[in-house]
């Protein structure tokens, strides 16, 4: 998890190096083609990400419309999260970020769950 608390010289996102990063290691780890599918945000459409999607022939990039929430299963995801940090009074950002990486580590585990977020998009989860 990435957690900006505002020092100078402290990463302050995730550029495309470290996107490139995560897709080779997603890659290595799952020893297979990738399917991303992105929203717009504007990391994503850089041209440097571009380039650094086209020289992994591997990867395919599908991007959604402008605005399209209900195609995208990152919606099911932060709602939930909403949803169970709802009621929680964290004492500061370190508390906060340990609820929030344990409620997505709870949430990796229940595949039906994760299907779910899929599923609400219409997407095909199964090949023909």
């Amino acid at each position: 998890m990435l957690l900006r608390r505002g020092r100078p010289g402290e990463v302050k996102g995730f550029g495309p190096w470290r996107f490139a990063a995560l897709l080779d290691a997603a890659r290595q780890q799952l020893g297979g083609p990738i399917v991303l599918v992105w929203d717009n945000d504007r990391r994503h459409l850089s041209a440097v990400m571009r380039a650094l999607i086209e020289a992994r022939p591997w990867l395919t990039v599908f991007q959604l419309p402008a605005y399209a929430p209900d195609l995208n299963p990152d919606e099911g995801v932060w709602s939930t999260l909403k949803r169970a940090l709802a009621n929680l009074a964290p004492r500061g950002i370190d508390e906060l970020a340990e609820m929030v990486a344990t409620k997505l580590k709870r949430m990796r585990y229940r595949s039906s769950l994760l299907d779910g977020f899929i599923a609400q998009t219409g997407f095909i989860l199964e090949p023909p």
